[in-house]
């Protein structure tokens, strides 16, 4: 469509990072435990999707957030991911994500594994866009 695309946390709300392992990763107050993905059961099951990602980015040497940039980045030109960090060496990390080039039978792997839907529980909460005001 000739137009570019922002994806909106790219990094699953830091769950593609690998640190969320438990809801006990999660500080008291944080908004991810509202969040039906960070969810008992949903969250077990949201992290065994992580596997191709963690094999694939042990294979490079690299962190699952940096496949999962590259992962974006290869889709085209277009698409320009703008994840949040509040470290430095996490920015670091992200930008060199950049020169991180996934083969073809990985990017269809990464494809297979978190296709649209994959993911258990919603994305938001029921009834959270009516608490943002308007």
């Amino acid at each position: 469509l000739g137009i570019g695309f922002v994806p909106y946390s790219p990094l699953g709300r830091g769950l593609l990072t690998g640190r969320v392992r438990s809801n006990d990763d999660i500080a008291p107050g944080d908004r991810r435990r509202i969040h039906p993905r960070f969810h008992p059961g949903n969250l077990e099951r949201n992290l065994e999707l992580l596997a191709p990602l963690e094999r694939i980015a042990a294979a490079h040497g690299a962190s699952g957030a940096q496949v999962a940039l590259a992962w974006l980045l290869a889709r085209g030109p277009d698409i320009v991911p703008i994840p949040g960090t509040k470290q430095q060496v996490f920015l670091e990390q992200n930008v060199a994500a950049v020169s991180l080039e996934l083969a073809p039978a990985e990017l269809t792997e990464l494809d297979a594994a978190f296709r649209p839907g994959v993911g258990a529980g919603p994305r938001y909460p029921e009834g959270y866009f009516r608490t943002l005001g308007g």
